[in-house]
This record gives C-alpha cells, sequence and structure tokens, in this order.
C-alpha cells in the first residue's frame, strides 16, 4: 500500500492541521474534520475533502487518523454518537496520534477489534516545528503488520518512526517522553534563575554548559527563544500538565513512585493558575522566577513577555 491510500484526519490543532497537510502533499487522497470550520476549509482549498462528522470521515477512507487533546476527546470521537465506531468495519485502519491514558488506548483497541478494525496508538514528539517541517518521532503500539501497511502515511509526517510494542506501548513511551521533557524544561528553568540571581550572564552559562554533558535538544533551541522574549507555543503548558497527568495515573495504576514527575506537574499546574496555560511549555521558568524573585531578562518591565 502506497498512495493509493485514502486518509481521514480529525483534529486539525497546532499540530494536526501541519501534519494533515503533510499528508496532502505526499499525494494521499484526503478528507478532514474538526470541531472549528476555519482549518477544515483551510485545507478544503488545498485539495483536501471535508466532512461534517468522524463517522463521515471514516466512512470515506482507508485509514482514519485523531489528533485531540485528551483521553476523554478521543473516546467520544471513536466510540460516541456520530463516532469513528458508526463506520467501524473489516479492513479500516485507526490511527491515534492524540496522547491519551494506554488503558484507554487500549480499551479503544478492543472495542474496534472486535469489528474487525486494526488499530494503532501512535503518539508524535517534535512539537509544532516537527509537524511543519514533518519531523516528528513517531511512537507505535499495535501490531507491526498494521504498522507496515500505515508507514508511507508516517513517512509523510515524521523521520523516526519506531514500533515499541503491542496496544497501549506507544502511549506508554509518550508518556516516558513526557518524563523527560518536563525535567528539562524545569532544569533549564531553573539553570537559568539561578545563573542570573548567583550573578552570571544566563547567556553565556548556556553557551558554556550546552557543548558539555549538559548538553540536550532543549537547551539547544529554548534558550534564544525565552532570551528574545518569546514564551509563545510551540507545545502549550496547559498540554504538558495534561500528559504528566496521564504519567502520574497511569504510576498509580502500578503502584510506582515518581517523586520528581509529581513536583514538575506541580509546577507546570501553577502555570495554569497563574494565566500561562497557553505559552510553551519552556515558560515554566516563569513560575520559578516568581519564586526565586528575580526575572530573566533583568529589572526593565519593557524586557519581560
Amino acid at each position: 500500500m502506497s498512495q493509493s491510500l485514502s486518509v481521514g484526519y480529525i483534529g486539525l490543532g497546532l499540530m494536526g492541521k501541519s501534519m494533515a497537510r503533510n499528508i496532502l502533499r505526499a499525494g494521499f487522497p484526503l478528507v478532514v474534520h474538526n470541531r472549528s470550520r476555519g482549518a477544515v476549509d483551510e485545507l478544503a482549498a488545498e485539495g483536501a475533502a471535508a466532512a461534517h462528522s468522524p463517522a463521515e470521515v471514516a466512512a470515506q477512507v482507508d485509514v482514519v487518523i485523531t489528533n485531540l487533546p485528551d483521553s476523554p476527546d478521543v473516546e467520544q470521537v471513536v466510540l460516541g454518537p456520530q463516532g469513528i465506531i458508526e463506520a467501524a468495519r473489516p479492513g479500516l485502519i485507526y490511527v491515534d496520534h492524540s496522547t491519551i491514558k494506554p488503558a484507554t488506548a487500549r480499551k479503544i483497541a478492543a472495542v474496534l477489534g472486535e469489528k474487525g478494525v486494526e488499530c494503532l496508538d501512535a503518539p508524535v514528539s517534535g512539537g509544532d516545528i516537527g509537524a511543519r517541517e514533518g519531523t516528528l518521532t513517531i511512537m507505535v503500539g499495535g501490531t507491526a503488520e498494521t504498522l507496515e501497511k500505515v508507514r508511507p502515511v508516517f513517512e509523510a509526517e515524521g523521520k523516526t518512526i519506531t514500533h515499541v510494542g503491542e496496544a497501549g506501548a506507544g502511549q506508554i513511551a509518550k508518556a516516558a517522553n513526557q518524563i523527560m521533557v518536563a525535567a528539562q524544561m524545569v532544569a533549564m528553568g531553573e539553570l537559568l534563575v539561578f545563573a542570573r540571581k548567583a550573578g552570571a550572564d544566563p547567556r553565556r552559562v548556556i553557551e558554556a554548559i550546552r557543548g558539555g554533558a549538559a548538553q540536550c535538544w532543549t537547551l539547544d533551541v529554548k534558550p534564544q527563544r525565552l532570551f528574545a522574549g518569546n514564551r509563545e507555543p510551540g507545545f502549550k503548558a496547559y498540554l504538558q500538565a495534561k500528559d504528566l497527568a496521564i504519567v502520574l495515573d497511569t504510576a498509580k495504576e502500578y503502584g510506582m513512585p515518581l517523586p520528581s514527575t509529581a513536583v514538575h506537574a506541580q509546577l507546570f499546574n501553577a502555570m495554569l493558575e497563574m494565566d500561562m496555560a497557553n505559552l510553551d511549555n519552556s515558560a515554566v521558568i516563569g513560575v520559578l522566577e516568581i519564586l526565586a524573585g528575580t526575572r530573566l531578562l533583568g529589572d526593565d518591565p519593557a524586557e519581560q513577555v
């Protein structure tokens, strides 16, 4: 199977619209649906077909993809009224690019599997830049055989595609990814505030350490945005908080203590309380600035975001 596959895409948010556009540009016939119509109209003008319900999407395609904010949203779109399940049939492939609870992914795979639908939970990492450039990392749960059927579609969206294991395994990998992402964002914020308040130039500190053992994607990408006063999202803080709630809920199911992740979750939840929910997850530094009584960009209010 290749571009002969027809694809449906449901959920055209910050990342979903770019991912759907890359699928369309790769030559796959595309049907799209979204709760708000602006993104649907935009992609329809580029050659996609518009649908008015998830069931209408699924009825027209070989592969139907969702990319939605949270577990309840995915359950509603897949299993609710006018949901994908109403067009479920043997041979249909369902892919979820959302970040949801592993238990929810397993439940959906079991319910759709009873109707002959093949399911993959395939969350992604790489932010809005990766979505636009088609360089996402895709973590896949489900059968290897189903993955091979849709691999050409995934190759239009990302560069690193890993089969992690059976249903739910992709979501476990994404939860693990979010543990590390949160830790890096908080650690970066702490080191920048530490440098600033202790009397060193944070820019020089980043220059000094990112070529050594501290080197990571976060230090390569985020500090320059913060130094420029840019805290607008690549990946919104409220989604990071939601993902950490998934991590902690799953850890509770298995009796696992995750002490540092619990603290990081508190910091991201504080962002929501402080009206920072729609800022980038790197803007968690704002909480740390308040706690430390200092500001990354100095004392001039005009420099602040």
